[in-house]
């Protein structure tokens, strides 16, 4: 579980940046404002990171705050799942990343496996939908879901994309060192039970 000051600072972050997005009157413009870097100032003390870096990031962000969806492509080849290894953090995860504006969660996992991996494949189940604040995460500035869609190759071979460097199907009992912001262990691990099981239903929270 995500620690209280974190929660409360993107809850506060939340509220602020939705009053900011719909309030028609100056002062309370101002007072979001001051909860907007409040939230800021919690986040780079309790975070250790830069507070003008936090406020740059919130910045960003407009309108009503919503949890971003973040979708993972599960791959079975052989009782062994698929995993790319990111360039920048050089561990692994299941192919994805966030979901693109007009693209489905189908459309985007299968676009992210192509792109990361080489494969062209055809998403054919949901799996789980994770809200990443209950799972062991590192802490984040923002609240995300991630989405587990099973995909089966159609076509393709292991291919190494702009931000990955290496693709390899592993078995449960062989991981290596997995990128815990994108996916952790336990996550990985209860993927396989869907191979094993797969009239299961979908895991959420």
């Amino acid at each position: 579980m995500e620690p209280k000051w974190l929660l409360w600072a993107k809850q506060i972050q939340g509220i602020a940046q939705s009053g900011r997005a719909f309030s028609k009157d100056p002062y309370d413009q101002e007072r979001y404002k001051e909860l907007l870097d409040l939230s800021a100032d919690i986040l780079a003390t309790y975070g250790d990171v830069d507070t003008e870096i936090v406020k740059a990031l919130f910045a960003r962000e407009s309108g009503y705050q919503t949890p971003k969806v973040d979708v993972r492509g599960v791959v079975f080849q052989h009782e062994k799942i698929l995993l790319v290894r990111e360039k920048a953090e050089q561990k692994w995860s299941l192919p994805g990343g966030f979901c693109d504006v007009g693209l489905s969660a189908k459309e985007n996992v299968e676009k992210e496996i192509v792109e990361e991996a080489g494969f062209r494949t055809k998403a054919s189940k949901l799996l789980a939908l994770y809200d990443m604040q209950k799972h062991g995460h590192p802490p984040q500035p923002f609240h995300y879901y991630k989405v587990f869609l099973q995909c089966d190759i159609i076509n393709g071979i292991a291919t190494k994309g702009l931000e990955t460097d290496q693709v390899m199907f592993f078995s449960k009992n062989e991981l290596p060192e997995l990128s815990a912001n994108r996916n952790t262990e336990e996550q990985i691990l209860s993927m396989f039970s869907f191979m094993n099981e797969p009239n299961q239903p979908p895991y959420f929270d």
